[in-house]
């Protein structure tokens, strides 16, 4: 819940002192939903995971098959070339009107998301291209109900959440938007990042954001990259006006840190960049089942998460006191590409048997046990039980202080497992899992 204690920031940004909701922390897993205009082409070359590449290489060979509006005018960019020779001299916004959306369920989306155990739901509502998924103010004809789908794919994705008994969280480009400003693209050259900052942007996009938060009460208010300069400080068009409108219409929603250095409830980071958040506090790691968060049809199964890589990425995160944002970029017709549905399958099968040691637990003292990678090893804590996920089979040692009651150890199902002290370290033998991926071990700990 909202306090009344304040901060002012440098710069007259007013930060909001508030308590994490338990909902949010113990939610452990969203998923994240890219789709868009650029879902038709969903083309970006898969190179890798941001945080891994040079920005001088990024941009050109952008991975991110939602930015192909900006790398495809990048001169000499392959984007480039390929929408010439696929597209010819077509605008962007041709994509907006061939988007149907024609298979578009969004009751089916969400049961798949709830099966994987998610605990919260965040759509697009407007990417970098500034197309809305909604009728928002000042886009005339430029948004979903206007042109392509012809409906409020916010509205349909709000029902379908709340219908399945989920949070409800809200994406908006509040940084960038390339049509609104027609800035010339993002080439990583030089030092400046190009963005709009000016007063008629900051004004446009507080209507926006003001507009979604009073239609779909979300949950969570996610934004990205930036908020616009003229925004930040106090004002009627500022974000600290959108934050009071939006803790007062829910005071267990959630921001955010993607508003410059003004306010936040948690940190964020995406793939392996700005990981030096994931240190205290509530942080939550962002990313794509495969190299791009919109769907692009050049990524195969080399380039994705596996069903057993993402059980592991999702029990790491949360072992370190993060959540996942495990992010599904929709094909044009509005369906799940069968292999991001496989992995979310996978990770439902995982969770149906041992997400009671993962979802509502809390970081296990690293002096009573720690994280090791041989054998690949986590552990959680769930009132007086420490849960040890261990991804081998066989007899394996992993240390564990003498808190850790050995004798008392029991698999997923409660059933015994062959175990033995050696000092610091625990001896056990793990048998194959019924669903791949780490198998869990519960221990009693002592006092």
């Amino acid at each position: 819940m909202a306090s009344s204690t304040d901060l002012v920031r440098p710069g007259n940004y007013r930060r909001f002192e508030r308590e994490v909701p338990a909902w949010f922390t113990d939610a452990k897993l969203g998923v994240f939903v890219h789709w868009g205009p650029y879902s038709v082409p969903a083309w970006a070359e898969p190179i890798g995971e941001l945080g891994t590449i040079d920005d001088s290489y990024w941009f050109t060979h952008n991975p991110y098959a939602e930015w192909y509006f900006n790398t495809i005018r990048i001169e000499g960019s392959p984007a480039a070339e390929h929408h010439r020779a696929t597209y010819g001299d077509a605008p962007y916004d041709d994509f907006l009107d061939r988007w149907d959306a024609a298979d578009f369920d969004p009751a089916d989306v969400l049961a798949l998301v709830k099966r994987a155990g998610a605990g919260y739901f965040v759509p697009t509502t407007k990417h970098h291209d500034g197309v809305t998924l909604w009728d928002a103010p000042g886009t005339g004809d430029r948004n979903t109900v206007a042109r392509g789908p012809h409906r409020d794919l916010v509205a349909a994705f709000e029902r379908a959440t709340r219908e399945a008994g989920l949070r409800f969280g809200v994406y908006y480009s509040g940084g960038l938007d390339w049509h609104f400003s027609q800035l010339p693209p993002i080439t990583a050259e030089g030092e400046a990042f190009v963005r709009p900052v000016d007063a008629a942007y900051a004004e446009y996009a507080h209507a926006q954001v003001l507009d979604l938060i009073d239609r779909y009460s979300p949950d969570v208010l996610w934004n990205d990259i930036d908020w616009p300069d003229a925004g930040k400080p106090s004002g009627p068009f500022s974000a600290e006006s959108l934050f009071e409108r939006f803790y007062a219409a829910n005071p267990e929603g959630v921001a955010n840190d993607r508003w410059g250095e003004t306010h936040w409830d948690y940190r964020t980071s995406e793939y392996q960049q700005d990981t030096d958040v994931e240190r205290s506090g509530a942080w939550e790691n962002c990313r794509g089942i495969g190299y791009s968060f919109g769907y692009n049809r050049l990524e195969d199964a080399t380039h994705l998460l596996s069903g057993p890589a993402a059980v592991e990425s999702f029990v790491d995160i949360v072992s370190r006191g993060g959540n996942l944002l495990l992010n599904i970029g929709l094909t044009a017709a509005g369906t799940v590409p069968e292999l991001q549905r496989r992995t979310l399958e996978h990770l439902a099968a995982w969770n149906a048997i041992n997400g009671d040691a993962v979802f509502g637990s809390t970081t296990l003292d690293t002096a009573i046990a720690g994280p090791s990678e041989t054998p690949w090893l986590r552990w959680t804590r769930t009132g007086d039980t420490a849960n040890a996920f261990v991804d081998a089979v066989g007899e394996v040692r992993i240390p564990a202080s003498t808190a850790v009651d050995a004798a008392s150890a029991r698999l997923a199902d409660g059933n015994r497992i062959a175990v033995r002290r050696d000092g610091g370290t625990i001896v056990l033998t793990v048998p194959e899992p019924s669903v791949a991926g780490p198998t869990l071990v519960r221990f009693g700990l002592a006092g």
